[in-house]
């Protein structure tokens, strides 16, 4: 039987051997394992070489004050909130609702939920009251923990007989998070947990006007991230920087578990507005040596002069979509490094990737990744060159694949049969490298979120003067692709700025910033097909052609258009 430290220890030694790793690569035993104790506590924070070694490093730009924990601190913190939260009646298989940003409170909330076999439901800060209320109701949280300015948006919601704890001053009803100090710093668990005890549900952007629940096991994520430890080419004492937001799941990838399954630190840069020149300089200065953007912050940086930023990087990577030959270039000569691109979703760990040491195809999301069976298969699942990813199960089911889409009644869904069907179209070349070409479902990317064009178009549709929309990406320069809203109005209604306007008011109360229609084109007619459905592909290629000459085109008007509307903390 494999145990997790021998995998790791595989797969460290074969980081730069990707054909002697996929080959003698094994998923560590499906047995009893609590990461956060075993490997966690047990390891980490207990051995001489790596306990007192940074695991937790916060820089907050704006007080230009730093935080810094280590493994031995942080395994005894997450031990005082495990006593806590047991102490507010919470135990193992309850769902608890985080809402925090990028804040001690989160990592120690995240261990001692693992500990307890406490359910965590991750969530942005951007999210609005009607959406909160729609993660406690299908989530069926029992406890939330929230940053004091999260407060406030409860206050309509109701949810009686919620555990409600805030991470600032107590108020009416909350509890403050900083109790748990006054808590035990010895922790016993109840019992063993079991690999496929759940742990993770994250709401993510689908085919359905609401987000899906993606649930994850205590083996799913914590051991699956294996392969995206792999991937990212961590090695024991690095200093790792991942530039994502609390709330999604790539935030759990690399500012949680892939940096701790190698041992290395979690770096953290809070700004309260992306600056690019003090991120490079914090980068620097700070000695970070392994790096993961999405390709919005890269095509940030490389408008700054990067050759005058002396970094100690050793690794750079880039996930979310395709990076241009320009961006990789540019990086390129100013430090010496290719960034390499990887892919994976929220249902899954990375999946694939261009690993260290192998040769890097420019605009290829790199080759499957040790421990994940990929197979290309066409409409009817047969393999092919170019078609849907798609995961091999049975004995070849990896650790790092969700147990399936958790339904109202708990049941789960999206991953029975022989293959798991991912909704990515790729090709692939004579050598296995994928690149990718689009979505099966219409879902795309603005910034590195998922974007679902039917929950944008249920939201337009409450409006009383809009009576059919279609949601598709408009080509952006900084965020690769902006929400842009193709919009039938009802009898009557007048194509006028007016009417655009009220529309915006509209999307920006029912809408988090990240998600925000930017574009609405109001149209006289909406391209069908024989059976009535709207064909959002052709409206797509309207976008990405820019033609303004067909006769589908109607009256365009921008948010920027409207100096009127507010902005909101969060915007880029």
């Amino acid at each position: 039987m494999t145990t997790f430290q021998e995998a790791r220890a595989f797969l460290l030694h074969n980081r730069t051997d990707y054909d002697a790793a996929v080959k003698g690569f094994r998923w560590p035993d499906p047995g009893p394992f609590n990461w956060a104790l075993d490997w966690f506590d047990a390891e980490l924070a207990a051995n001489a070489e790596s306990k007192d070694r940074p695991a937790l490093w916060i820089v907050d730009a704006a007080q230009d004050r730093q935080t810094k924990l280590s493994f031995e601190a942080l395994a005894r913190r997450s031990n005082q909130v495990a006593n806590f939260l047991r102490a507010q009646g919470l135990k193992r298989g309850d769902h608890l609702l985080l809402l925090l940003g990028n804040v001690v409170p989160l990592w120690e909330t995240m261990l001692a939920a693992m500990k307890l076999g406490v359910v965590v439901i991750p969530a942005t800060t951007l999210l609005t009251a009607d959406e909160l209320r729609d993660r406690l109701d299908r989530g069926k949280a029992r406890a939330v923990v929230a940053a004091q300015d999260q407060v406030a948006k409860f206050a309509s919601l109701g949810a009686d007989g919620l555990v409600r704890i805030v991470v600032g001053a107590a108020s009416d009803g909350w509890l403050a998070f900083d109790e748990a100090a006054n808590a035990s710093e010895t922790f016993a668990p109840d019992g063993p947990t079991n690999a496929d005890d759940p742990m993770l549900l994250y709401f993510t952007s689908g085919t359905t006007a609401k987000p899906k629940l993606v649930r994850h096991s205590q083996r799913s994520y914590p051991v699956g991230h294996l392969s995206t430890m792999y991937w990212l080419g961590l090695q024991p004492g690095d200093v790792h920087l991942n530039i994502s937001s609390p709330g999604w799941a790539k935030h759990a990838w690399s500012c949680f578990f892939a940096p701790w399954n190698a041992g290395a630190t979690v770096f953290v840069v809070n700004q309260p507005r992306f600056d690019a020149k003090g991120l490079l300089a914090t980068i620097g200065r700070c000695g970070v040596t392994t790096l993961c953007a999405p390709p919005t912050v890269w095509r940030l940086f490389i408008q700054e002069n990067l050759a005058a930023f002396k970094v100690s990087l050793r690794e750079a990577c880039g996930a979310g979509e395709p990076l241009n030959p320009e961006v990789i270039d540019q990086v390129r000569a100013a430090w010496g490094l290719t960034i390499r691109d990887g892919y994976g979703q929220t249902e899954t760990t990375a999946l694939a990737g261009n690993s260290p040491g192998q040769k890097v195809k420019i605009g290829s999301m790199g080759r499957p990744l040790p421990g994940f069976r990929v197979q290309i298969s066409d409409a009817d699942g047969n393999p092919a060159k170019e078609g849907e990813v798609t995961l091999v199960l049975g004995d070849s089911r990896p650790a790092g694949l969700m147990q399936g889409y958790q339904g109202d009644d708990g049941k789960l869904s999206g991953v029975e049969g022989e293959l798991y069907r991912s909704g990515d179209v790729v090709f692939a070349d004579e050598e296995g490298y994928l690149t990718f070409v689009g979505r099966s479902d219409d879902v795309f990317k603005s910034s590195d979120y998922r974007i679902s064009p039917f929950e944008l178009e249920s939201v337009l549709l409450e409006h009383e003067l809009v009576a059919e929309a279609a949601v598709v990406p408009s080509p952006d320069p900084i965020r690769l692709a902006i929400p842009k809203a193709f919009v039938l109005l009802t009898s009557g209604a007048e194509r006028s700025p007016e009417t655009a306007l009220s529309i915006f008011r509209h999307l920006h109360t029912r809408l988090a910033p990240f998600k925000r229609i930017r574009r609405i084109e109001i149209v006289t007619e909406l391209p069908k097909t024989i059976s009535g459905k709207i064909r959002r592909v052709q409206l797509r290629r309207l976008e990405r052609d820019d033609d303004r000459g067909d006769p589908l085109r109607g009256r365009e008007f921008r948010e920027e258009d409207f100096p009127e509307l507010p902005k909101s903390r969060g915007e880029t």
